[in-house]
């Protein structure tokens, strides 16, 4: 329960996120953030406050080669780190198919938004933003209709609609901003 908002925006990615934490019937509004920076990342986190500590202080990921594109690195080194972090530290489970599956975010990674999904596929909207969790359609909606230019207010919109729409979604709003080459 949770949206993450992440928007493309003259080679810069910003990702917001809620404050909600959602066990069942039960929400707390948590201090600790579900968007932050991490090395040259910036990332928003669904699922699990445990993928978040993870995902902020374990991860580790070599270096991007000169001769590797930005989105080969992101769905081969960096999805390969993430696995690994997840499966030394007990997160995630086997899925049916013999695979494995973790939690779904949202990276910000040289002036690029990427998508990650359950089963740790990558993705870039055509859109040039993006949002995960139980708010995202809702998020994504808004960030259609509404056409500020101040990308931090549009991001704004969106996390105010889902906390509007629905019930897994609730302020403090946060949002990250990561410039190109950072």
């Amino acid at each position: 329960m949770t949206v993450i908002v992440g928007l493309e925006h003259k080679g810069c990615v910003y990702i917001g996120g809620d404050s909600a934490g959602v066990a069942g019937m039960q929400m707390n509004i948590r201090e600790d953030k579900k968007v932050f920076e991490t090395g040259e990342y910036i990332i928003g986190c669904t699922t699990s406050f445990r993928m978040i500590d993870l995902l902020k202080y374990k991860l580790h990921v070599n270096k991007q080669e000169d001769y590797v594109d930005d989105i080969r690195f992101m769905a081969t080194t960096f999805i390969d780190s993430v696995i690994e972090c997840f499966a030394q530290n007990g997160f995630g489970k086997r899925s049916d198919n013999d695979g494995y599956e973790g939690g779904s975010f949202l990276v910000g990674y040289r002036g690029k938004l990427y998508s990650i999904a359950d089963d740790f596929q990558v993705g870039i909207s055509a859109h040039k933003y993006n949002a995960v969790g139980c708010g995202a359609e809702i998020a994504k909606g808004a960030m259609f209709a509404c056409k500020i230019a101040d990308p931090v207010k549009r991001i704004n919109v969106a996390l105010e609609a889902a906390s509007t729409f629905s019930a897994g979604v609730r302020p403090p709003f946060h949002v990250v901003m990561q410039r190109a080459g950072e």
